[in-house]
């Protein structure tokens, strides 16, 4: 057993020498597994720290950036509000200024008006003395000239017989008896002027009482083509009701009389004329006339017609390039479409009034579109003249104001421009101008360029057939001819006897519109040479 003993513990000691071994490899294993792991989980540990060391960091950051952002934002909105201050302040330096540079150029200017007026004053003055030291040196050359005048005639008499020195006399009579007949006869001319619009009212009433019948016919009657005369029948309707509402319904007079196809449409307003000729005419092409269907139709076509009326005015105020005109003024423009003056139609008058001021103004260096706008509005009364009292001129301003003009300018044209008022503005001669321009230019009002050519040249001939009259000169469109006589030759009461034959040879010898004012001037020309 010894031996086998000795012989076995080698062999253990060998084996637990292995076992020691394996056990020290697998302790080594596990601690180097462990110090792998516990180095990797440090690692990571570092890593987390650095990442949340990096986070505090940039929230540092970020924090000191928004401080600094905010402290930049305050001091600029400091420095904004510093600036708004000085520029506040710089204005309100800057207005006190201009204030006060309103005020001295304001000052400037009345004073500058003042010594401008002065010297006016003085200039007057001037020409008031300078025209006093002319008259007495004329009249002490008026004087010489008598004296000598009666010496020659003293010593002419001095050598007359009876006979040559009674011929003389009478001869002076008789101018003198001329002159004294001529202021006589001047002066009974004015007296009955004064006494005679009574009786020249009288005239005028017999002259329309005889003519009214023609001029109605001209001017207030409009016919409508019926294709059957048995539509006459229906019209008038049993006992008449029919024509009754339709007479009821536009306001006018329906004639209906033995005339083959036609009926008369009677009215001085020419809208409801129209209006009733157009009702008249679809009543007929639809052939249901009875009373209410009447007024149904005569109602639309009343409608229609305002909407045509104010077109035709917004149309003309957009032609005119007249802006800012209420409703109410667009459709009395437009209702003067329906109006004529000697056949010229007031609507399209009104728009070459406007341009016409215009051209005037524009000349003058004023203010084209106010001209323009007066001109367009100055016949606007006649749009509601037979509906108010009073005349066109009158009725137009009123109506402007109250329907919100406001341009004193175009309110006085419409006034003034027949010469009811004085103007207050340029723009109403401008106006009157334009307007005598509209009316009397060739072909406006039915009158050929020859008749127009031939009527002046008459007129001018028949006043340079006057004994005195040097020249003559027919203006404003053949409505005054001016005549230049000479002074030396003609005195006051020669002037307006001449002015007298011209007028009643003009009434006798030709044929004009309205009326033709004459003016007659005495030329005196004044000469002085200073060496």
């Amino acid at each position: 057993m010894g031996p086998l003993l000795l012989a076995a513990e080698p062999e253990s000691a060998s084996l637990l020498s292995g076992l020691a071994g394996i056990v020290l490899f697998f302790v080594g294993i596990a601690a180097a597994w462990g110090g792998g792991w516990y180095a990797i989980r440090r690692g990571r540990r570092a890593e987390v720290d650095a990442g949340r060391l990096q986070s505090e960091a940039l929230a540092r950051a970020e924090s000191k950036a928004k401080d600094r952002e905010l402290e930049a934002e305050r001091r600029a909105g400091e420095r904004r509000e510093a600036a708004d201050v000085e520029v506040r302040a710089a204005n309100t330096a800057l207005k006190e200024v201009q204030q006060r540079t309103t005020a001295l150029q304001a000052s400037i200017e009345q004073r500058l008006d003042q010594l401008t007026q002065r010297e006016n004053r003085l200039d007057a003055r001037e020409a008031a003395i300078d025209s006093a030291k002319a008259a007495a040196a004329a009249q002490q050359v008026a004087a010489d000239a008598t004296l000598v005048e009666a010496r020659a005639h003293l010593d002419r008499v001095a050598g007359m017989t009876r006979q040559q020195a009674r011929e003389e006399v009478m001869a002076q009579v008789r101018i003198d008896s001329r002159a004294e007949a001529e202021v006589l006869a001047h002066r009974l001319l004015q007296e009955a002027g004064s006494k005679a619009q009574e009786q020249a009212r009288e005239i005028a009433l017999h002259a329309i009482q005889r003519y009214a019948s023609e001029t109605v016919s001209e001017n207030a009657v409009r016919t409508v083509k019926i294709a059957n005369d048995d539509l006459k029948g229906r019209l008038i309707g049993r006992e008449g009701r029919n024509i009754r509402a339709l007479e009821r319904a536009t306001g006018v007079d329906i004639l209906i009389d033995d005339t083959p196809g036609i009926i008369s449409v009677s009215s001085f307003d020419k809208v409801r004329q129209a209006v009733a000729a157009e009702s008249l005419q679809k009543l007929l092409t639809d052939g249901r006339i009875h009373p209410a269907r009447i007024e149904e139709v005569v109602e639309a076509t009343r409608k229609e017609l305002e909407e045509r009326i104010l077109r035709a005015g917004s149309e003309a105020a957009l032609e005119a390039n007249v802006r800012g005109l209420s409703h109410r003024v667009l459709e009395a423009l437009g209702r003067l479409s329906y109006r004529t003056s000697y056949g010229q139609n007031v609507l399209r008058h009104s728009i070459e009034v406007a341009y016409f001021s215009q051209i005037i103004a524009d000349q003058l260096g004023l203010d084209g579109d106010l001209a323009r706008r007066a001109g367009l509005l100055h016949d606007i009364g006649k749009a509601m003249d037979h509906e108010v009292t009073g005349t066109h001129p009158a009725i137009g301003a009123e109506f402007l104001q109250r329907h919100g003009e406001r341009l004193d300018a175009v309110i006085n044209a419409a006034a003034g421009h027949h010469g009811d008022i004085p103007a207050t503005t340029p723009y109403t001669p401008i106006v009157m101008a334009a307007d005598a321009l509209s009316g009397a230019r060739p072909g406006a009002r039915r009158d050929s360029m020859e008749q127009y050519v031939k009527r002046l040249q008459q007129l001018e001939g028949l006043a340079m057939e006057q004994p005195g009259v040097q020249e003559a000169f027919a203006i404003q469109a053949g409505r005054e001819v001016r005549v230049i006589i000479d002074a030396a030759h003609s005195d006051d009461a020669a002037a307006f006897a001449i002015a007298g034959r011209i007028a009643k040879r003009v009434e006798d010898e030709m044929t004009f519109p309205g009326e033709i004012k004459v003016t007659v001037l005495r030329e005196v020309r004044a000469e002085a040479v200073a060496r």
